[in-house]
């Protein structure tokens, strides 16, 4: 859905929406399981930077949920979150704050996002949202045993058969006087 300035001029656009599990890519791993309802609004914040100098920024609150399935960070087998967010976001038009030395921001300021010329796609900030709130590191469960680094058998289902400690022959000498010492 592009959201643009000028469909917020004369009045905020109101959407309640669900996004289909296919219809966004949120990376490697990650999948959505089912459609994620989307309820917001979107509004026009205009800026008074001078006389006849006027930024339109476009203000976007919304809220959603939905289930995700990541990939266990040791094991890669699907753990499935729920997710349940809220966002309010301003974006203004990018190349707007541009100048050719640097400033300083204020920390509210570190907050606006910038949205091409030819508007603002909802889905590519839903998108960051969700990223934006699913954990980064997830295990399938506490004591996860991951994967064998040899065979790569999920080493929670079975056990494998790979020679668990690969002698370095660097390390001959060592273990020739380590048996000298004890005698």
């Amino acid at each position: 859905m592009l959201i643009t300035p000028m469909d917020l001029e004369r009045e905020p656009l109101e959407f309640d929406l669900a996004v289909a599990a296919e219809a966004m890519d949120y990376g490697p791993g990650t999948r959505q399981l089912e459609p994620l309802p989307v309820t917001g609004r979107a509004d026009l914040v205009t800026e008074h930077r001078g006389p006849r100098d006027l930024v339109h920024d476009i203000r976007l609150r919304a809220s959603y949920s939905g289930r995700f399935e990541v990939p266990c960070a040791r094991c890669v087998e699907p753990v499935e979150h729920s997710l349940t967010g809220e966002f309010d976001l301003i974006f203004r038009p990018i190349g707007v704050d541009g100048d050719a030395g640097e400033q300083a921001i204020s920390p509210a300021e570190t907050e606006i996002g910038y949205y091409q010329e030819s508007g603002l796609l909802l889905e590519d900030v839903l998108r960051e949202q969700v990223l934006l709130s699913l954990p980064a590191r997830t295990l399938c469960k506490p004591d996860c045993k991951g994967l064998c680094p040899r065979c790569g058998q999920n080493l929670n289902l079975e056990t494998c058969n790979c020679e668990t400690a690969i002698a370095d022959s660097r390390w001959n000498a060592l273990s020739e006087l380590r048996s000298r010492i004890k005698t």
